[in-house]
């Protein structure tokens, strides 16, 4: 059953005196795949990759690759190569020079670290390259290059701490393409520390969702966007509109959930069979859920303002304030440019089902909400 995972934890535990940094993490990375941590500054994930790489020892649990503990085994004994933000790519070498770098330090004959180096340079799209310098290459080179230089060792994980956090925006859009394609093609397990959401959800297979230290859900990208579990990965994943609300009464399959500021919104009571009357509730609504002008069901309806457009293309939305309440939202404008004349000032009627609106009670474990 093990040989099923590259990467597993289990309980693991990392405290610094009276902080504890990691929290009882317990994950099985299955071989091939593309695993991502997504989290903010500070919640541990950069610690968890520390320790998956042998840099730092955890406090209590264990960490098993290809099946086997790797507790006490230093970094260059384990099977993991690490790719940092910083790349560290050595500037007096050549890229050749660079991806052997490692098969020199093992000892490993000149013939086969010729033959390995121009597999690898193949592999990740650059296989005339080797001559060149790293002056020459572009960001993207680069980062493909630092990654040739791990995978040219044949890890069994990748681990790779925010790679992408050094290029310029375009670059980066572009690279997290490219890697989703690269992991697919030379199907090594990667580990992928971001802060980044679109990065995450773009290019893994899976994502664990970090705050303070734990796990707050695992899933694939569509399930922590569509069925987030806490109200941290529905506000931290994506984009939503958000309230605090007291659960009201049930009416028929809806729930009702009254605002501090008067008015309410409508639940479903499929989607939430745990909520009670009284309960204190955070309350989210994704921006394109919600539909102008009587478009889609109309469990809830609330007139608004026009504040701000915000036109980016097919990123386009616009800002209101819910004339009832004063309550600011955020509405996606569809990409048919049905709403391209629209502008501030303008009175929209908006809607949406109850089943899109997403209740999380309030638990003493419970983390702050991004």
């Amino acid at each position: 059953m093990a040989d099923q995972f590259d990467l597993e934890c289990r309980d693991v535990v990392k405290k610094f005196d009276a902080f504890t940094a990691v929290d009882s993490i317990s994950i099985a990375i299955p071989k091939g795949s593309f695993f991502s941590i997504l989290g903010p500054s500070g919640c541990g994930k950069t610690t968890l990759l520390r320790m998956l790489a042998g840099f730092q020892a955890p406090t209590s649990g264990d960490i098993l690759i290809n099946g086997s503990s790797v507790l006490g085994v230093p970094p260059n004994r384990r099977p993991v190569n690490m790719v940092f933000q910083h790349l560290a790519l050595f500037p007096m070498m050549n890229v050749a020079e660079n991806v052997a770098y490692g098969l020199k330090r093992r000892g490993v004959d000149r013939s086969t670290i010729e033959k390995k180096v121009n597999d690898t340079l193949a592999r990740v799209g650059l296989p005339d390259s080797g001559p060149k310098q790293i002056s020459q290459l572009s960001g993207g080179q680069k980062q493909r290059i630092a990654i040739a230089r791990c995978l040219v060792l044949e890890p069994a994980v990748l681990l790779l701490d925010e790679p992408l956090g050094a290029l310029d925006l375009k670059l980066r859009e572009h690279m997290k393409v490219e890697l989703k394609q690269l992991q697919n093609e030379i199907g090594t397990t990667f580990v992928y520390i971001t802060h980044d959401q679109s990065e995450a959800l773009v290019m893994s297979d899976q994502v664990a969702v970090m705050n303070a230290g734990r796990f707050e859900q695992v899933g694939a990208p569509q399930d922590l966007y569509y069925s987030p579990q806490t109200a941290f990965v529905a506000g931290f994943v994506g984009e939503s509109n958000r309230w605090k609300g007291t659960v009201g009464k049930t009416q028929g399959d809806q729930i009702v959930i009254n605002l501090p500021t008067g008015g309410s919104v409508v639940a479903s009571r499929v989607v939430h069979p745990e909520l009670s009357e009284g309960q204190t509730v955070d309350v989210f609504v994704r921006p394109e859920a919600i539909a102008i002008d009587g478009q889609g069901k109309t469990d809830n309806a609330i007139g608004a303002k026009v504040e701000n457009v915000l036109f980016n293309g097919a990123a386009s939305s616009v800002q209101v304030r819910d004339s009832a309440t004063g309550h600011e939202m955020t509405v996606a404008l569809p990409q048919t440019g049905a709403f391209a004349n629209l502008k501030a000032g303008d009175t929209v009627n908006l809607t949406w089902a109850a089943e899109q609106t997403r209740c999380f009670a309030k638990s003493e474990k419970q983390g702050a909400a991004a």
